[in-house]
């Protein structure tokens, strides 16, 4: 064993060795030569020392590494309960696919009820509202914010209304304290898309953690990465169990991978009309997925977790800087924040005004030819794009009034990165660039 041991140090040690002599190496940022990317992963030696170290073990599902992520992640948003998932978009699936649950009993979401949202956004928000045949009902958003109106939950609501399921958008936390009161008021549950938005607080505690649930994702763009993965998280013993065994293809069994009769009622449990100690690792109480994430994953997100306050400074570092420097060009909309709200900002939002003299695609296109990386507001109205096609308006989903602003983000608005991967040398160009289209 000492000799395993001695092996495995010295393959860790070389893999540290590895990561500084290829990835360790800072470049000098040339600009007009090398492209400024909206977003990027930013690791070290430590998360290669992980996934090594997990590779060599060879669990490969989700097993250590894992239960230490979600410990570590629930620890971070001082929740109780926080389950790994493959995506960031599986986590939507399974936070919406819970509140479907009958052990919900009359508060469940039943084919034909409500849920309300917002069409300026990305599609995985919305997706499994649709998918499953309950109704979105899409309210307008600020221009300033790009979040939803408040004041048009009121008339969005029916008596078929269960639930309201939002986003953050691009790390800009909405009103929590607004919504999630109305929520209360109507007894409807809350999911959090925080997606875009892990480290971002509302009134000093994190989004994600306001609502029943919340969602993240680490796909490498986002606030940390394990390449693909995401994770849904709650302080619902019950929503925990639900979610649990959803995303463990529906069983009721709650043992974790790899163990056996945790729960004390392997063979001497009755469920259903099932013969009597049918085997509870086989029992199924909802109709579940398999949305588990790997080890390996698990093993890059525990380093990425000990970066993440760092990472959250330098995104706002760097959304501020832009800020600065960029907030007397009269023909643009800025991102806005609420004064109650701490962004851990995902992107540096730019919306043309009226008059401005210019297209979007014509500075989108400015910029791009500048190795200036640039992305649109996701959907900009996702009621617009072909996957509505064949829906039909007021029993497939239902709009509230006239969805204009999300209209004009649709048309005007376009965003750069601010992730913590970016230089001054970055900013600096990226600034020099943008004045130049203006005149500045």
């Amino acid at each position: 064993m000492d000799k395993v041991k001695e092996l495995h140090d010295e393959i860790i040690a070389k893999v540290g060795e590895y990561y500084r002599l290829v990835h360790g190496k800072s470049k000098d940022f040339v600009p007009g030569v090398d492209k400024v990317n909206y977003a990027g992963r930013v690791f070290d030696e430590s998360e290669m020392k992980n996934l090594a170290d997990s590779a060599l073990e060879f669990w490969l599902t989700a097993g250590r590494y894992a239960a230490m992520f979600e410990r570590k992640l629930a620890e971070l948003l001082k929740v109780k309960y926080a389950l790994l998932v493959n995506s960031g978009s599986s986590a939507n699936l399974l936070a919406f696919m819970a509140l479907t649950s009958p052990l919900l009993g009359e508060r469940r979401i039943r084919r034909g009820d409500e849920v309300i949202t917002v069409a300026c956004g990305f599609p995985t928000t919305v997706a499994p509202v649709i998918q499953y045949g309950a109704v979105p009902v899409f309210v307008d958003v600020e221009l300033g914010s790009a979040n939803i109106i408040c004041e048009q939950l009121e008339s969005a609501r029916s008596e078929k209304t269960r639930a309201v399921m939002l986003a953050h958008t691009l790390g800009n936390p909405f009103d929590l304290e607004k919504v999630a009161a109305f929520c209360r008021k109507y007894g409807l549950f809350l999911i959090e898309d925080n997606c875009d938005a892990l480290g971002s607080a509302y009134k000093g505690k994190a989004t994600g953690s306001w609502g029943d649930i919340g969602t993240s994702s680490f796909y490498p763009p986002h606030h940390l990465t394990m390449g693909e993965g995401g994770a849904v998280y709650t302080s619902d013993p019950l929503l925990h169990r639900i979610l649990k065994s959803m995303r463990d293809w529906g069983r009721d069994c709650h043992c974790d991978s790899g163990r056996d009769n945790a729960c004390g009622c392997r063979f001497n449990g009755q469920f259903g009309t099932l013969p009597f100690g049918y085997d509870h690792k086989y029992v199924y109480s909802h109709f579940g997925y398999n949305l588990k994430a790997t080890d390996l994953q698990a093993a890059i997100g525990v380093a990425q977790l000990d970066k993440v306050a760092g990472f959250t400074a330098r995104r706002k570092e760097n959304f501020e800087y832009l800020y600065a420097h960029l907030a007397d060009i009269k023909e643009l909309q800025l991102f806005e924040k609420l004064p109650e709200a701490d962004p851990s900002w995902f992107g540096f939002l730019m919306t043309l005004r009226p008059g401005c003299g210019c297209e979007r695609n014509d500075f989108s296109k400015y910029l791009e030819d500048n190795k200036i990386q640039t992305r649109n507001l996701f959907a900009g109205n996702l009621t617009r794009h072909p996957c509505f096609d064949g829906l039909v308006e007021g029993e497939d989903f239902r709009i509230v009034g006239e969805l204009k602003n999300t209209d004009i983000l649709m048309n005007n608005a376009v965003w750069i990165g601010v992730y913590p991967g970016m230089g001054t040398a970055q900013l600096d160009y990226m600034i020099e660039k943008i004045r130049k289209f203006f005149n500045k």
